[in-house]
């Protein structure tokens, strides 16, 4: 018997009509019926349009809000999301933040991808960067030391300055998974991104970066990158 054939001599199931709610709906948010920033049209609208009872509509909405495609707030009509980059990669947060817990090879596997990452973002970040943003790091280098002695923002300040080399390549995807990366380590791994008697060294590496991208020595932020990041990893292994 050949594929097609025994395709056809399949069971066909039966699909929940919250399941084909849910096909109408992103049909209508594809072709822009429904626009980033629109009310969803009420519960009641939506099971008329559809032939269908309200426990399909919910469970319909429902599922476009775990996925980020709309908000549901209480009491107000559901809202169109925007969607970016961002957008989707944050929707693995919860299923990263699992593994990441639970899989201690995970977390040497993020450290290095992270390296890697970085190291190949700084050599971009130093061919597009302006005077303007050469001035904005130092100011972030800065803003961290300010932090000396306060652990939580001293590393929020440190993931600022990750963040703003990211976003000198001027890829939205790009800056999207740094902060992806970065939030997985700072949120349930914050040991990983700091180790107390270690932030003048930290604050003297980003300087060096800084200063090879001012001076447009891609090859020297690199190879300053990959130190930096390099013994961050190797402190806690």
């Amino acid at each position: 018997m050949n594929r097609q054939a025994s395709a056809r001599e399949g069971k066909i199931v039966r699909r929940k009509l919250s399941d084909q709610v849910l096909e109408r709906l992103h049909d209508m948010i594809r072709e822009g019926e429904l626009k980033p920033g629109d009310t969803m049209p009420s519960e009641r609208a939506l099971m008329d349009r559809f032939g269908v009872g309200r426990p399909a509509v919910r469970e319909a909405l429902q599922s476009l809000h775990n996925s980020g495609l709309i908000t549901i707030n209480h009491g107000e009509r559901s809202r169109v999301n925007a969607i970016d980059a961002s957008t989707v990669l944050h929707q693995g947060d919860e299923l990263a933040r699992l593994v990441l817990s639970s899989t201690p090879a995970s977390l040497e596997q993020l450290k290095e991808a992270r390296q890697m990452f970085e190291v190949g973002l700084v050599r971009v970040a130093t061919e597009r960067a302006t005077p303007e943003d050469v001035a904005e790091l130092r100011r972030l280098v800065e803003a961290q030391r300010a932090q000396l002695g306060n652990p939580h923002d001293f590393i929020a300040a440190d993931m600022d300055f990750h963040r703003k080399l990211a976003t000198l390549a001027g890829n939205p995807i790009i800056a999207a998974l740094s902060d992806v990366m970065l939030g997985w380590l700072f949120e349930h791994h914050i040991s990983l991104l700091h180790r107390s008697g270690s932030e003048q060294v930290t604050l003297a590496e980003h300087a060096k970066i800084t200063d090879h991208i001012e001076a447009g020595d891609t090859e020297g932020a690199a190879d300053e990158m990959r130190r930096h990041l390099q013994r961050s990893r190797e402190s806690f292994e």
